[in-house]
């Protein structure tokens, strides 16, 4: 099996919502996209890992986006993992095989997916070491573009490496930001247990409804500034998601249905598969 095939392999294991898109890029924009939603993929999974402490989370991240800061074209898959053999059993094989995922994008690209990567891994450090405590809106929307609204901007630039396709990045900002915003509506209860509360002091469900709302108003303007092609096929997909998710979960149920997500996708592109 090539690396692009194991990579979307993974992919479909992790990610029911960005497969299919990942999946219908052409050549070289996909094995791009890919390495960026698995690197990023690899370092969430230590982020969120139930077993691992804030302080041992902290440290991994941060040996991880070292790793990735002295990459280059030349570097061996192995020194992508560097600091993380002694925890084989466990962290996930998608976070292990980090190396693979870095050195899956085209070389012109790659080490613009490893900042962005090791960026991303040092602010999830800075949450970790801090317990998600987010107090304000303020500290939502610095939580909000570490994890997502950076990844935004790294899809703009993609794009633009691509086919020259220029972006308004604010737009892009607010694309990643509101899917994440989705996030936390989803998993809430969730994150609750494990003692995690991304919700501002005083704020409702509801309240993070409308932060999520009006952040996929500028996902809104993001995709429909986007010319017809890839870019804008990958985007409608996970908005359109995004924007079902929140109904279902206003009419009282966790999630999306596998069946659910399937209608959708064929709603939105006509893939059946």
């Amino acid at each position: 099996m090539t690396l692009r095939n194991n990579a979307l392999k993974i992919l479909k294991e992790t990610s029911r919502t960005f497969y299919i898109p990942i999946s219908r890029l052409p050549d070289g924009l996909q094995e791009a996209v890919s390495s960026a939603y698995l690197c990023m993929r690899a370092i969430d999974e230590v982020e969120d890992h139930p077993q691992l402490d804030n302080f041992t989370k902290a440290k991994l991240l941060r040996r991880m986006s070292l790793n990735l800061q002295s990459g280059t074209e030349n570097t061996r898959i192995e020194n992508f993992s560097v600091g993380l053999m002694s925890y084989n059993a466990t962290l996930p094989d998608v976070t292990l095989r980090v190396g693979e995922w870095a050195l899956l994008a085209p070389d012109s690209i790659a080490p613009r997916v490893w900042d962005a990567t090791a960026a991303m891994a040092d602010r999830m450090a800075y949450w970790a070491e801090n317990n998600w405590t987010i107090n304000t809106e303020a500290n939502l929307d610095q939580y909000t573009f570490s994890v997502a609204g950076a990844v935004g901007l790294l899809l703009s630039d993609l794009w633009a490496w691509y086919d020259g396709t220029q972006t308004n990045r604010t737009y892009a900002i607010g694309f990643g930001r509101g899917l994440q915003a989705v996030n936390i509506v989803r998993n809430h209860r969730e994150d609750l247990k494990r003692g995690v509360n991304f919700l501002p002091q005083g704020w409702l469900e509801q309240d993070v409804h409308q932060y999520a709302r009006r952040n996929l108003t500028l996902a809104d303007c993001y995709t429909k500034s986007l010319p017809p092609g890839p870019a804008s096929d990958f985007c409608k997909i996970p908005l359109a998601l995004a924007y079902r998710t929140l109904e279902v979960m206003a009419l009282g149920k966790k999630k999306l249905s596998r069946s659910d997500v399937i209608a959708l996708v064929q709603q939105v592109t006509g893939y059946s598969h």
